[in-house]
């Protein structure tokens, strides 16, 4: 069996529904279930069983032996919270504790960690092991994937096999929920439906035009692909970049939206909230090489691909995967 935490969330539900297409059925999710937001992401899906997040360590005490691999997707994803204790419990002690476990039951582990610890990208955006400890991430969120990271490449005891997996901008089905964390493709899709138009931040670095701060948008079906390979792979351990190698403009994606939805782009500028000023990247793209050096070949779907799937297969049908 198959175990997948934040289950019931973006990511974490996708991978389930890729892993039934994939023929996989004997899965556990694992979340907490107190949100009726979350409960379209995973009530068509086929799975064994059901645990709550904090029963979790008790469940995996009983049940290790039927155990082949656990995908820890679960986290507090929200990058403006100011409560350094909740990232602190679910983002890192949460995290230590599964790497422990998996240790203690010779069990495999992927893990979601982010490019947001990358902080403004001063010192790029290489997922080579020797500078992680260097980064600075600008947000509580990013800092708790950071520690994690850090600690996980400090300790003498590993699991037989895992992998940190550093997401970048992912969008995609089963975001539903996330409100304000959306990707900005959600954002604009539902702007652009009440509003006809989308406003972007402008810039406030000297270096980026309006519009023309970019990031590595990557389709959750890709990062989805990604985790599949390393399910089956297990082996060479170690953090991994995951994104399309290509950094895309915010004006591009406006564009493709607009595009998708058969609609004349109207689009303006607003300035980017003073609270999120110090905490904004300005410019994310990947570095792949380590990814691809380990064998995964598969060619990532364009921005442009990605958002007209994600709009015309789910945002227009309101559909989950």
């Amino acid at each position: 069996m198959i175990v997948v935490t934040g289950a019931a969330g973006f990511i974490g539900s996708y991978v389930v529904g890729k892993l039934n297409r994939e023929g996989f059925k004997d899965i556990v999710l694992v979340d907490k279930y107190d949100d009726p937001l979350k409960l379209p992401n995973y009530q068509t899906k086929i799975y064994s069983e059901m645990v709550d997040r904090d029963q979790f360590f008790d469940w995996l005490a009983i049940n290790e032996k039927f155990v082949q691999i656990i995908i820890h997707l679960g986290a507090r994803t929200d990058t403006i919270g100011q409560e350094p204790e909740i990232y602190q419990q679910l983002n890192l002690e949460y995290s230590q504790k599964i790497w422990n476990a998996c240790i203690q039951y010779g069990l495999p582990l992927v893990y979601a960690s982010s490019a947001s610890t990358y902080g403004d990208g001063k010192l790029g955006f290489d997922d080579n092991h020797s500078i992680i400890s260097e980064l600075q991430p600008l947000n509580l969120y990013a800092q708790s994937k950071h520690d994690f990271d850090c600690w996980a490449l400090e300790q003498p005891k590993q699991p037989f096999f895992w992998a940190g997996l550093k997401f970048f901008n992912v969008f995609g089905p089963n975001e539903y929920h996330k409100d304000r964390m959306a990707s900005v493709v959600f954002q604009a899709y539902n702007t652009i439906s009440e509003t006809g138009k989308m406003n972007l931040f402008r810039s406030h670095h000297p270096d980026f035009e309006d519009g023309e701060q970019a990031r590595d948008f990557i389709y959750v079906e890709d990062v989805a692909r990604v985790i599949l390979f390393f399910i089956n792979k297990r082996k060479d351990s170690g953090i991994y970049n995951v994104g399309t190698g290509e950094a895309r403009t915010y004006l591009s994606l406006t564009k493709a939206v607009f595009r998708s939805m058969k609609m004349d782009e109207n689009i303006g500028f607003v300035d980017t909230p003073e609270d999120l000023r110090g905490k904004y990247q300005y410019y994310t793209c990947a570095n792949i090489k380590k990814l691809k050096s380990i064998g995964y070949n598969e060619p990532f779907l364009s921005l442009e691909e990605g958002i007209d799937d994600y709009v015309r297969n789910y945002l227009m049908t309101k559909a989950c995967y």
